[in-house]
């Protein structure tokens, strides 16, 4: 309870804040603590939306912070029409953060806030993150990696506190289920976006559908976690294959290594995490 204890001065601090919210864990556990400390009539939650982001987490993002009575602000952000992000190069979540963060900070100052929050943890800092980057030079605080909170204990926690994303599975943004080089479209968001709701209406909790281009045709390489291995058998491969296939892609395929954070940066060279640049 000593980095939980640690969290709550850090924003005893702030006073009052806002807050980048996905309805992911980490971002749900941190909107939790901060209307709990600071009370919700100082906090405000805003979540992005746009083709980069799964419909469900938008929807539960919008139960929970009406469960809270936290004021929620939705906007919306076009990441596609941003320069540099649509080719896919390995710093495409900087632009992507800019965007977001600058938009904001633009809120933050409409209702007189003078801090932006973001959910990254402290277990972030280990993984190639080039947003991070733009979030230093946004002057965006991370509470849960100042208190040195990591993915696990936020999941202890959330489950003491009884909160709904206490075993709901990690989700970054869409983009990143694409190889560096490969465009990122409309259309192959959209088919991910479909795939993964299929994935996770099966019942599968964590897991990933990477998409690769084999000489023009699509791909779906589907990671799942190792443990949730036991809930595949025939039934379920022919649901999957013929529902990818339906919405699109060429060819389906099951990563035997399973689900593993950040699989698409391990073909970047050494990089510095903290900074996010890599060299």
């Amino acid at each position: 309870m000593e980095k939980v204890k640690r969290l709550k001065e850090i924003l005893r601090r702030l006073r009052k804040v806002l807050i980048a919210y996905s309805g992911g864990v980490d971002s749900t556990f941190l909107l939790k603590i901060s209307v709990d400390t600071l009370g919700k009539e100082n906090v405000i939650a805003v979540t992005a939306r746009s083709e980069i982001y799964p419909l469900r987490e938008y929807e539960f993002a919008k139960r929970f912070c009406s469960l809270l009575g936290v004021r929620h602000i939705v906007i919306k952000t076009s990441e596609l029409k941003i320069k540099g992000f649509r080719k896919n190069p390995p710093e495409r979540c900087y632009f992507c953060k800019k965007e977001l963060f600058s938009k904001l900070k633009e809120i933050a100052k409409k209702y007189s806030i003078k801090y932006v929050l973001d959910g990254s943890n402290y277990s972030d800092t280990s993984d190639y993150r080039p947003g991070f980057k733009a979030k230093k030079e946004m002057g965006i605080k991370s509470p849960l990696i100042e208190a040195r909170l990591t993915k696990k204990e936020i999941r202890e926690f959330s489950k003491r506190l009884n909160l709904p994303t206490k075993d709901k599975g990690s989700f970054a943004c869409l983009a990143s289920r694409f190889p560096y080089g490969e465009e990122i479209t409309k259309e192959k968001l959209k088919m991910i976006d479909k795939a993964e709701d299929y994935i996770y209406k099966l019942g599968f909790k964590e897991f990933r559908v990477r998409y690769h281009n084999l000489d023009g045709k699509s791909l779906a390489r589907v990671e799942i976690n190792k443990n949730e291995f036991s809930k595949l058998n025939p039934e379920v491969f022919e649901r999957i294959f013929k529902y990818f296939k339906r919405i699109g892609f060429d060819f389906v395929t099951l990563d035997l290594e399973g689900y593993k954070r950040g699989k698409m940066n391990r073909f970047l060279r050494v990089f510095n995490p903290k900074s996010g640049s890599h060299s």
